[in-house]
Formats: structure tokens, sequence, C-alpha cells
């Protein structure tokens, strides 16, 4: 294998840190800057709205408030600063010099490091306010479910932090197929159930009809809201989807903010996966709220995989958040209650697996995993679409070479702030880079599939 060769380069110029004293002081809320009121959540038999006070039994008050919280931000309690701190916090931001050199790309790319958390990715963020307000409310016992055990993991890792107990029940082929996370979430003394289970109603229902059922997310979230309504002074916990957990997320586009003002660089696109949500919304959020105000020309590519395309695939309409129909209706991007994907694309196909632990092993050292190829999946795609002559053609293009970077070089061509929207310059994807795939044809067809706002 060749090597990667690129310029010398000041160490300010690969990664970008922030003081302890940078650390955000609150989070971010975007409802009110939304175009249009946020639909609210309905009640399945009548379809009338849901009155807070009905959330009540799954969540502490204090996170029911945040969720239809009337405040543009939301403060960081003390307690919950401290431990962002202990854990990590604030988040490097790396410049990837090695995968520009690789893509022979004129453009800067950026990714903000979200695995220097003790369980390896961002949920720690929303899973460390979570634990803190239901520990201030008196709750014992939080209950959760989880796909791979990231959520898991990190709420695990909090009610421990907090002294609080957690229930956590884990998709049985993930159950299977990851033993480490499972461990991972019992060295922070979390209870791990493979789901279905013969715990709850919901999952004795599922293992009577397949004994050998697989488990899905959304079985899961139905036994974890089971076991939370049924369980002594026990509150359910989400990771993902809920605006107050959306919320918690924004601390790190807050800081990418401050890192890119550091660097003296304006992102023309932002870049990231989307599942539930919390990974695009926290490192997106804030910069859609000043595009929204007219503050930034930033564009922002959402990204999802090729196995669960909900956003580009399904429709925009009023759905159930789990397969055991518990929850409210939601509107939502839905496949549908009882779409699950077929477990054996949990795994990447070989060559899309070689094409990352490639890319990952060449640029960075470092292992990768399947979120975070899929951000650097689609910035090397809007690299290489962005070349001057590409025939996907569905991203702005300048062909001047010599056209000004930063804030200060377009001050001196008279520009100002203005970003311009052309040839992608800084891309942000969040955490480990790698990339899935190498052919053409599936490159484009992966294109085509991205939803862009």
């Amino acid at each position: 294998m060749q090597a990667v060769r690129t310029e010398p380069t000041g160490a300010n110029d690969v990664k970008i840190l922030l003081d302890m004293d940078d650390l955000p002081r609150a989070w971010y809320n975007i409802l009110l800057d939304l175009p249009a009121p946020f639909p609210p959540y309905l009640h399945p038999g009548t379809k009338e709205a849901v009155p807070p006070e009905a959330f009540e039994a799954l969540f502490p008050k204090e996170l029911i408030r945040q969720e239809m919280s009337p405040n543009r931000s939301e403060p960081i309690p003390d307690e919950v600063r401290e431990a962002y701190l202990r854990f990590g916090r604030p988040t490097p931001l790396y410049r990837a010099k090695r995968l520009e050199a690789f893509l022979k790309t004129p453009a800067r790319i950026y990714y903000k490091r979200e695995d220097v958390s003790p369980v390896g990715s961002h949920k720690p963020n929303t899973a460390i306010a979570q634990a803190y307000f239901a520990r201030q409310e008196g709750v014992e016992a939080l209950a959760t479910e989880t796909g791979a055990g990231q959520w898991g993991s990190a709420l695990a890792l909090a009610t421990n932090y907090f002294g609080l107990k957690s229930k956590v029940f884990m998709v049985r082929v993930s159950y299977d197929q990851k033993p480490y996370r499972k461990y991972l979430m019992q060295l922070f003394g979390a209870e791990v159930i493979p789901s279905p289970s013969d715990q709850t109603n919901v999952g004795k229902k599922f293992l009577a009809a397949d004994p050998n059922h697989p488990g899905s997310l959304g079985i899961a979230i139905s036994e974890a809201i089971e076991s939370a309504v049924t369980g002594k002074n026990t509150k359910y916990s989400l990771g993902s989807v809920l605006n107050h957990v959306l919320m918690h997320q924004t601390i790190i586009g807050l800081e990418a903010q401050k890192q890119f003002e550091l660097a003296d660089v304006t992102p023309d696109f932002m870049v990231g996966s989307v599942g539930g949500g919390s990974n695009f919304a926290g490192f997106t959020y804030p910069t859609i709220g000043d595009r929204i105000h007219g503050r930034s020309e930033t564009r922002f590519i959402a990204v999802e995989p090729e196995s669960v395309p909900s956003m580009t695939q399904g429709k925009y309409e009023y759905d159930f958040g789990d397969t055991g129909e518990m929850t409210p209706l939601v509107k939502m991007h839905t496949l549908g209650i009882r779409a699950a994907p077929d477990p054996r694309r949990g795994t990447p196909v070989p060559r899309d697996r070689r094409d990352a632990q490639r890319l990952a092993r060449q640029r960075t050292r470092r292992a990768a995993g399947s979120e975070p190829g899929e951000h650097v999946r689609g910035g090397r795609d809007l690299c290489e679409d962005g070349r001057p002559g590409s025939r996907t053609g569905d991203v702005p293009r300048d062909p001047r070479r010599d056209r000004p970077r930063t804030r200060s070089e377009k001050a001196e061509r008279g520009d100002g702030d203005r970003v311009q929207l052309q040839r992608p310059r800084a891309v942000g994807p969040r955490r480990i880079p790698a990339v899935h795939g190498g052919h053409p044809e599936e490159r484009r067809a992966r294109v085509n599939s991205r939803q862009r706002t």
C-alpha cells in the first residue's frame, strides 16, 4: 500500500482545541427558530394532542419541560458541565489532511472527535443530562433500549456516575454478535437483557410467535417503556429522536462553531449521519439556526444507511415510535413500524468493510465503525462530486483555484464574511473518519440516495 504524503503543517492546522472555560453554558433549542410549529404528539385513539402531564409516567418533569421549551436556550447545570469536563469535553476538531491528500481535493475537511468519550460516542452528552435530572427528582432507576450498544453504554455510564440503577433491553442479534458492548454496560452496573425477552408482555408476545426472533429496536423500545411504567420509581430514557435529546447534543455544534472561528474557517457544507437524529442534529442545529436567521449560508447534508432509508424512501406521516404501539403518534419519516433491516446487513459487505478499514488505517491510524463511515463517505462523495468535470453535477462548483478560503482572505477580496456555496472547503463529519465502498457505480447510487437540506 502506498503511503499518503501531505504538506508540512503546523499543529494548529491539524488539531483545534478549546479551553475548559470555552465549554458552552447553555444548550440550543431549535424549536423557536423553526419556520412552522412543531407537530404535536397525538393520542393514538383520539388523534388529539397529548398534554405534557401525560408523559410524567415515562420522563422526569424537567425533561418534559425541555421537550416543549419556549426558550431558545436552556442552561446547562454546573454539575452536568463538570461531568462533561470529566468525560472529555470540549472535544477536539481535527483537519483531515491525509484524507484530503488521498482524495486529491482542494477541499478543507474537518471532523469533530466525539469518540474520545469513555464509551466511544456522542451519546453521553444527553445520557449525563437525563441521569442528572432524573436523580434531581428522586428517580432511582432508568430503563432504556439499545441496538449496537452505544446508547446503552452511555446511559450505563451516566447512571453509574449519578448513583442510579439502569436496565437496558438490547436487540438480541446485537446482544449475540457484540458481547463486548454488553460487558461494558455490565461493567458500569447495568442490567442487560436480550430483546425480545420473557420479562415483559410485549417480549413474550414476540417470542411466542418466533422463539428465535432476532429482535428490533422498536421491540426493545416497547419493552423498556413497559419496564419503566411497571417498575418501582423507574423512568424511561431515550437516546435520540426527541427534542430534549437533540437539544442536549447541540453542545457539539456549539463547540464546533467556536473551533471554526479559531481556525478562521466558515464551512460551506456540514455532513452527518442520520438514524434517530441526535448525531446530525447535535453537529448542525446551531448553524442551521444561524442560516434560518440569515447569518450563515452553510449547506447541510444528511447521510443515512441504505438498509434503513427512512428519509429517502419513507413517508412523512404520523406513526408509532415503537413496534408494540405503546408510544403516542409522532410525525416522522417512517418506513412503517413493522419494517426491520435484514440482520445480515448489519455488517458491511466485504468490499465495503475493506475500503472503510483501509481508509481509516491509512489516514487516521484508527478503527472505524459504520456511522463514522457514513460521515466520511458522504464527505468523500461531496469532494469528488465537486471537482471540475464531475458527472454527478449536483454540487455547485467554482473552477477558480484562487478563491478566498478563510474569513481573512475573503475580507481582503472584499467578500466580508459571506459564505461561498461553491466548491466545498470545510466538510464536517463527526467522530472517526472512515469510508465504505469504492466502486464508482455504488458511490453514485449512494450520492443519489442522500437527503439534502
